[in-house]
């Protein structure tokens, strides 16, 4: 079993979960870097000054510390992220070679799904024209409007965040294809329920012209940045939807401003962009049938995601102060 000494704890706990984390790991010292209380205000990781010298002082860290401040420490023995993004931890010189990193999967779907799914409907019963309408103390009526009963989705990225939106959908009467890099096992009850079947990445292209809504919780990776391409873009259902609350990197901004200015989709709904933020002056902010919110699906806005934060991290804790497995180890 691994020997620790310091664990730095950047994910803002209550008292109880900080004795849960204690007992987790008792021969080690805890270093809580946001006050231990009650922390249902906070939205997001407080700002908070740790010190270089604070970080290399640590054998874990649970949360997301700045990468620039790790400088591959070799004392540095496992991150736990409080996020499920990782890809700045994986850059050359972040981590030593012997660090384990985790990440927080699994704790964010029924978050970024309920914002995804408020934000599609939103587009398709016009709520941003009609809002634009109140406030110009308008009464208009803005024409024909779509539905999910009976329309067909593909969710890119079906792990858990897909599977959260698939349910969503498939609750109103969708029907639901998945996306994902493996093909999950015809014995999983759950992806059974949300989808009508899951395909692998190299097979999505004939499933792309069928979907009336096609969302995308991808990560990004070399496959997947610039996926979203006039092609794409061009293979789409005309009036169709596009949804994407995974990462900016995904789409040709370009691409989609035109392909929405001429009509070609009806709408789109973007959580993340390239870059963030997205510069005032960049003209996909007056695209049309466009909604942008500031990459908030995630976070801590619902408070439940981070108990499942601090119940991961607890849980890695004592794993791996028993020598065990880890959950949701994306390199060891």
């Amino acid at each position: 079993m691994p020997s620790v000494a310091n664990v730095l704890v950047k994910i803002p706990v209550t008292e109880e979960q900080a004795a849960a984390m204690m007992a987790a790991m008792p021969s080690a010292t805890f270093d809580f870097a946001a006050p231990v209380g009650d922390a249902s205000h906070l939205p997001r990781t407080p700002k908070l000054d740790i010190s270089r010298e604070r970080v290399s002082q640590a054998d874990v860290i649970l949360g997301n510390v700045a990468p620039a401040l790790i400088e591959a420490s070799p004392r540095l023995q496992w991150v736990q992220l409080g996020s499920a993004g990782y890809e700045a931890y994986l850059a050359p010189g972040v981590l030593d070679p012997s660090t384990i990193l985790t990440n927080g999967s699994g704790a964010y779907g029924p978050a970024v799904a309920e914002h995804s799914f408020a934000l599609l409907l939103s587009l398709m019963k016009r709520f941003p024209a009609y809002r634009d309408d109140q406030r110009a103390h308008v009464w208009t009526d803005e024409g024909m409007v779509s539905s999910l009963h009976g329309a067909q989705v593909l969710v890119l990225g079906a792990g858990d965040i897909g599977l959260c939106f698939a349910r969503l959908c498939t609750a109103v009467g969708a029907t639901c294809v998945g996306v994902r890099r493996h093909v999950p096992s015809s014995s999983s009850p759950e992806y059974a329920l949300a989808f009508e079947r899951v395909v692998t990445m190299d097979n999505f292209a004939q499933e792309l012209p069928k979907a009336d809504v096609v969302a995308s919780f991808l990560p990004s990776s070399t496959e997947t940045r610039g996926l979203v391409d006039a092609g794409f873009l061009g293979s789409m259902k005309t009036g169709a939807y596009l949804v994407n609350a995974g990462r900016g990197d995904l789409i040709d901004q370009a691409a989609l401003r035109a392909a929405l200015e001429e009509g070609r989709i009806a709408g789109a709904a973007l959580d993340v962009t390239m870059p963030e933020p997205l510069p005032q002056e960049d003209p996909l902010w007056d695209a049309p049938n466009l909604i942008i919110t500031p990459h908030v699906a995630g976070f801590w806005h619902l408070h439940s995601t981070l108990g499942r934060v601090v119940a991961l991290a607890t849980e890695n804790l004592g794993r791996f102060a028993r020598g065990e497995g880890l959950r949701n180890l994306v390199r060891g």
